[in-house]
């Protein structure tokens, strides 16, 4: 006799409850203007990417760029570069001189060309005349302006950036599992990539964006202080930054013997900073011969991941002027972001290894868009499917 078969009640299904107006508006908002915002992005974070290397591929690229140590000799000085060098190319006004150190050249700009010029710093031989204008300056327009004029491309920007910015608030939002049990936090955390593509794609956009979120947050903070002079000086303030004092003072002893001509002096002045008022990179400097009217002589010393060191001297006495900037260990909170912003931004401040951080960070943002574009469409697909 066969058993009679008993039919298992079905459980009334549960109804959801209705997400609040505030988080219906946090899915809104990172659907719409994320999709409003896109190719921006896009573009701002893959220039950014090739930016983050450019130092290094420039570099790889000049086959001239490591110049032979000849032995028992120095680098020449300031004046006998600008000397040297206008033998070779007697129409330049040479004024900017940029030393990179032992073993490589000197980078000159002159005043009345886009040209810059490469010299050995041991007998000032031209090594090579490049275009200002190269690659990474066309990628760099489209970093900071999309290629559009600069007074309508910077706007665009920074408000892309500012949105992108709120943009990586709302994800975090979306991307909180519902509940801490094991199964959500292994979803939230790591990518299934053996899944189908449906499911890699939605790992790829939620799980690379959370890991990416810190780095994104201070690349876009950094990037706003860049393109907006308001941002820039709250955040400033916030760091306890004062007004800059107008009057320029003197903050530390010139040399007993001054020499008599503007050559000797920045002569000295390079002798100086590379010898004794440098502490970081001593043999990298940025030193520039005064303009006619001008009263102090430049120098830039301590060029070292992603930051710097701005020093000037009195004409007369070479004495340090209160326009400068002070040690890095002696600097204040607000000094160091203002010196420091660049650093922060394209990850220079750790060396080779924040620059890849930065560099897969930023590669990432570029593809949230796409990812996010992809996800989007699979869910309307779907929901015309389901109208049919």
């Amino acid at each position: 006799m066969e058993k009679p078969t008993i039919l298992k009640e079905k459980k009334p299904s549960v109804p959801q409850p209705k997400p609040s107006w505030l988080r219906r508006f946090n899915d809104w908002f990172h659907l719409w203007i994320g999709i409003a915002v896109g190719i921006p992005v896009i573009i701002i974070s893959l220039t950014g990417c090739i930016l983050v290397f450019e130092h290094e591929i420039v570099e790889m690229s000049r086959s001239w760029w490591q110049v032979e140590i000849p032995a028992q000799t120095a680098q020449l000085p300031p004046s006998a570069i600008q000397s040297k060098v206008l033998e070779q190319l007697p129409e330049m006004k040479i004024r900017r001189l940029w030393y990179y150190g032992e073993g490589k050249p000197v980078k000159i700009s002159p005043d009345n060309s886009d040209s810059l010029i490469f010299a050995n710093p041991y007998n000032g031989k031209v090594l090579a005349l490049e275009d200002h204008e190269d690659i990474f300056e066309f990628i760099d327009e489209g970093h900071r302006n999309l290629w559009f004029p600069p007074e309508i491309g910077k706007q665009v920007v920074g408000w892309s950036t500012a949105i992108f910015l709120v943009l990586t608030i709302t994800g975090i939002v979306l991307w909180l599992p519902k509940n801490w049990k094991l199964r959500e936090l292994k979803q939230a955390f790591s990518i299934k990539w053996k899944a189908k593509f449906k499911r890699l794609n939605y790992d790829l956009h939620n799980v690379l964006g959370f890991y990416s979120l810190s780095i994104a947050v201070l690349m876009a903070l950094t990037g706003l202080m860049m393109s907006f002079r308001f941002v820039n000086s709250s955040v400033l303030k916030m760091l306890g930054a004062k007004d800059r004092s107008s009057e320029v003072s003197v903050i530390g002893p010139g040399p007993k013997v001054v020499p008599a001509t503007i050559e000797g002096k920045v002569d000295l002045t390079w002798k100086l900073v590379t010898t004794q008022m440098g502490e970081f990179n001593k043999e990298e400097i940025s030193i520039h011969f005064p303009k006619e009217d001008g009263k102090s002589i430049y120098a830039c010393t301590d060029m070292h991941n992603g930051t710097w060191r701005e020093l000037n001297f009195d004409i007369n006495t070479l004495a340090l002027l209160s326009t400068s900037h002070t040690k890095i260990a002696d600097d204040t909170a607000a000094n160091w972001v203002r010196r420091s912003n660049f650093s922060l931004h394209v990850g220079a401040f750790g060396g080779l290894f924040t620059k890849w951080l930065f560099f897969f960070a930023s590669l990432i943002c570029g593809t949230l868009p796409i990812t996010g574009f992809v996800i989007w469409w699979g869910k309307r697909k779907k929901k015309n499917k389901f109208k049919k």
